[in-house]
């Protein structure tokens, strides 16, 4: 028996050294990958920049890639921050080593507004003298719309390629149906007659006001892109719509007929085209540097600069609480409190990427962006793909709004909802509840069964409060009257360039073009190269990802998108593009 115990207790420990050990070894290992990427890159005498979204994913911050994906077989794409893509592409256009932008924009994965912000920024490269070409295989909307801004667009000759240039389309779903065949029946308390979120799951087709304003965005934004590929490619928006409409663009042949592409190539021919550009013989003497590595070398900060321009992103849904998702108001709040108190800091850009969420959480980073101004230090809004209830609750009291021409935004409204599953209980799972109440309406958030009139008035009266609230800060905000916020609130969503048209936002415009206005708002400050920029929050390094991986990251408890009860200005959904 004691040599039984002294060989299981050996195997326990041997178990444990085990586990330890393989710990440890795990964590070099990921450590060491995460330092591959740290390696500064190297720039050649004279280099073609090269961007091939095969890699590269548009953010709005830059991320070190995700070390973790190449242990379980993922690809090591690179999120780069939109600003950093569009400062490169700047400095590219000025640095004589680079000869010429090489693009591949298939697969492009990024939002409307990333996508907008880095045509604009391909646009200006040319301008300068230079030159882009692409090479398209598969054209997606967002891939020919980077694409056509080329001096020559290549596409393959090979059949078979996918062509989804087809059109912007957005999909709305209704589960009033399923929820009925369930027996739920979702309580919806709202203000505005274009406030849909919950829509979904009252009713089995869309409002009529909701197609409306569905309509309507979608027209505006694609209305922006179609104008800017067809006037690159030297035809109509009109004619361009027309070979969508009917079918007209299927094969390769079809978009070298239209005009669309400037020649169909093999692999062999598109080499030697791009030889030819770069002045050599053979396409192995073609050097290249990929976009983010040429980013690392240009987005140094200026430290010689003694005045900052602090750019916050506020980018995800608007919750409550401390966590590292989304912009959760406490956490946010310090970050934007910490900012205040840096001297240094002269201007401020606050980046909003949000649909909005939280009000109580709202209102916590509406008083630290006001704290700020103040102090005396301006606040200019730029908008990304959403800047929508929430988004635009947080921002709509700031000194100047620069919106992209596609963001999402307005849905000046609010909700509140509380599913009633008694049908559920009762007649699908044959449960019984006997409530046992200290107080009349103790147990009306219950779900356990539907609110009473009293109880739906007293919901109401809430959304009703923050509703007028809502109106008042943006009229504020905004220097308009009440009446007139109302007359374009009411939850409607707005696209920017329709947003500009009514007043909710100053100018159409890029991240660039914000930070370029704070920094011309400082005294003394005469171009960026004066300031020093500042991004905040600061983003996890990888091995700080990997860490908190490991250790399981922080126990906190995510919050459901929408919590029964609860007061929200939130867009009703999200909308990705492809």
């Amino acid at each position: 028996m004691k040599d039984f115990l002294k060989m299981m207790f050996a195997c326990i420990a041997g178990l444990l050294v085990f586990c330890v050990a393989g710990f440890f070894l795990m964590t070099a290992a990921l450590i060491g990958i995460a330092a591959i990427g740290e390696k500064q890159p190297v720039m050649p005498r004279e280099a073609v920049l090269q961007i091939n979204f095969d890699n590269v994913t548009l953010a709005e911050q830059t991320q070190e890639a995700d070390p973790i994906s190449m242990l379980t077989g993922g690809e090591m794409s690179t999120p780069l921050g939109i600003y950093s893509a569009i400062t490169a592409i700047n400095a590219a256009a000025e640095d004589p080593a680079v000869k010429f932008i090489y693009m591949k924009p298939d697969n492009v994965s990024g939002g409307l507004s990333q996508i907008e912000e880095l045509r604009t920024a391909l646009k200006n490269f040319r301008n300068s003298g230079k030159a882009i070409v692409s090479y398209i295989e598969s054209p997606s909307n967002a891939a020919y719309y980077l694409a056509s801004v080329s001096d020559k667009i290549y596409m393959t000759e090979y059949e078979g390629g996918m062509s989804m240039l087809n059109g912007l389309s957005s999909r709305m779903v209704f589960l009033k149906d399923l929820l009925d065949e369930l027996g739920v029946n979702v309580q919806l308390i709202r203000h505005g007659k274009y406030k849909s979120a919950g829509e979904m799951y009252i009713r089995n087709s869309s409002s009529p006001e909701n197609m409306e304003q569905n309509k309507e965005m979608i027209d505006a934004v694609w209305s922006s892109w179609a104008d800017e590929m067809a006037q690159s490619r030297g035809i109509t928006a009109e004619a361009l719509n027309a070979m969508l409409d009917n079918l007209e663009l299927n094969f390769p042949t079809d978009y070298l007929e239209k005009g669309l592409v400037d020649e169909l190539v093999t692999r062999e021919q598109l080499q030697q085209n791009l030889c030819n550009l770069f002045v050599v013989e053979s396409f192995k003497d073609i050097k290249a540097i990929q976009l983010p590595e040429y980013a690392k070398l240009k987005n140094v900060p200026n430290l010689k600069a003694d005045k900052k321009v602090a750019v916050i992103y506020a980018e995800g849904n608007i919750v409550d609480g401390n966590g590292n998702e989304d912009v959760a108001g406490d956490r946010f709040a310090k970050v934007i409190a910490d900012v205040r108190e840096d001297d240094d800091v002269k201007a401020v850009v606050l980046r909003v990427n949000s649909p909005g969420g939280s009000v109580l959480a709202s209102e916590k980073i509406k008083a630290e962006i006001k704290l700020i101004q103040e102090k005396g230090i301006p606040v200019i809004a730029s908008y990304g793909d959403y800047a929508a209830s929430g988004g635009y609750w947080i921002s709509a009291g700031c000194d100047h709004i620069i919106s992209n021409a596609t963001t999402l935004t307005g849905s000046i409204g609010v909700f509140s909802m509380i599913p009633d599953i008694s049908g559920t209980l009762k007649d699908k799972l044959h449960v019984n509840l006997t409530p046992v109440n200290s107080n009349k309406h103790a147990d009306m958030l219950g779900m356990t069964r539907p609110l009473t009139a009293a109880e739906v008035d007293y919901m109401q009266a809430s959304v009703e409060r923050i509703y007028t609230k809502f109106t008042e800060l943006v009229a504020e905000g905004r220097e308009m009257t009440v009446a007139d916020v109302d007359a374009i609130a009411q939850g409607r969503v707005w696209a920017g360039s329709d947003a500009l048209k009514i007043g909710l936002v100053d100018e159409i415009g890029t991240i660039e073009d914000a930070i370029r206005y704070a920094a011309l708002s400082i005294e003394g400050v005469e171009s960026l190269n004066d300031v020093q920029v500042a991004e905040y929050p600061k983003p996890q390094t990888a091995l700080e990802a990997i860490m908190e991986s490991l250790m399981g990251g922080e126990n906190i408890f995510a919050e459901l998108p929408f919590e029964r009860g609860k007061v929200y200005a939130r867009i009703p959904y999200d909308i990705t593009i492809e």
